[in-house]
């Protein structure tokens, strides 16, 4: 028997189109997918594609396809689905570890990525370090110093949205049209980690989700900058294909208590029912 966890992420702290080609740095928060491998018939329900990922560890590393079906998957999570979270990439980076410890192999991180995008568009959750990545293909595995500490109130609204659905409307020319903003929020991305500064990824995860608005509207989202301004946070950030939004603050300096009121008062939870305090933490699979 072997175990793994991956965790969630706050969406995206930048999307769009950079260096050529569409990106994205993902938000990993402490929320958790853990998957435990172990021999024996599959006894209860497995996510979509949780199989698909163990049968392709096992041929991976040359076993015969038969060893798979006599291996069986147990997950327990914390991640709303559905939600532009990263459930799905956390659920199969897991099981893609946890099979290869079951296996006693190990697995690097360009190859998991390999794995991962193999099966659906992939988060860059999977990565210790924050990293650009082009989550279609792989391509790109750009690391980051590790990001300064921050706080997220997440916004859950009750809206779910297929990533599948999601990518079959045309958004490439909407993208190219905003590159040149998430080119300087790419270079702010990477100065807040060198310089350990929350307000510059901040800005740099604002940047990216005003330019998402074109894409995939989030609704009230002038007042969540407005919330922004009057409470002097760090700065916004979305899930560029899902319906989460993450208001970016320092539980030390900032009321989270009072933010949470004030977006009673101004109706914003009628949009986003729940709210949830998270941190950021490393990514990778654990």
């Amino acid at each position: 028997m072997a175990e793994a966890r991956c965790p969630a992420s706050c969406g995206e702290l930048i999307q769009g189109w950079i260096g050529g080609s569409e990106k994205l740095v993902s938000c990993p928060i402490d929320w958790f997918s853990t998957v435990e491998v172990r021999e024996g018939v599959q006894s209860g329900e497995e996510r979509p594609r949780m199989r698909q990922m163990l049968e392709q560890v096992v041929a991976y590393f040359g076993y015969p396809a038969a060893l798979a079906n006599s291996l069986s998957t147990a997950l327990e999570s914390t991640i709303p689905v559905g939600k532009g979270l990263a459930s799905s990439t956390a659920d199969i980076a897991a099981t893609a570890v946890a099979t290869a410890r079951h296996l006693g192999e190990t697995l690097s991180e360009s190859t998991l990525a390999a794995l991962c995008v193999n099966i659906e568009p992939t988060d860059s959750t999977i990565f210790v370090l924050p990293t650009l990545f082009s989550h279609l293909n792989a391509q790109t595995q750009f690391s980051c110093q590790p990001a300064p500490a921050v706080d997220i109130l997440l916004l859950e609204s009750d809206t779910t949205i297929l990533t599948e659905e999601y990518r079959r409307h045309q958004r490439e020319s909407t993208l190219i049209s905003n590159a040149a903003a998430l080119d300087d929020a790419w270079l702010r991305l990477q100065q807040s980690c060198g310089m350990q500064d929350p307000r510059l990824l901040g800005e740099a995860a604002t940047q990216s989700a005003i330019a998402s608005q074109a894409l995939l509207a989030k609704p009230m989202f002038s007042q969540l900058l407005a919330l922004v301004e009057a409470f002097d946070l760090f700065g916004v950030n979305v899930a560029h294909s899902g319906s989460a939004v993450g208001l970016m603050l320092d539980v030390r300096k900032h009321d989270a208590e009072k933010l949470r009121w004030q977006i009673n008062q101004l109706a914003i939870d009628v949009h986003y029912p729940r709210q949830h305090l998270v941190k950021m933490v490393a990514g990778g699979v654990r």
